[in-house]
């Protein structure tokens, strides 16, 4: 059997009945697996990515204010 057949024997093949409560079934399985954060965890992630923000944003600044005294100055050899 080549792989045309395979893909289309696949194809026909009909669907599994109990869709949405097998669905929910499983998400409540698989939700009782996560491991979640503790409070204290949690504090110190919002504040790492906090403080990159803010950093990330004054470079931002930064670069954009020195790249617009860049253009200022060139269109000012210019005139």
């Amino acid at each position: 059997m080549g792989k045309n057949e395979t893909a289309k024997a696949s194809k026909s093949e009909p669907k599994k009945k109990g869709g949405i409560r097998k669905y929910f079934r499983d998400l409540k399985s698989e939700m009782k697996k996560v491991t979640w954060p503790d409070r204290k965890q949690v504090v110190n992630n919002t504040t790492v990515v906090l403080t990159m923000m803010c950093i990330t944003g004054l470079f931002l600044a930064g670069v954009d204010i020195g790249l617009g005294w860049l253009v200022t100055l060139f269109i000012g050899l210019g005139a």
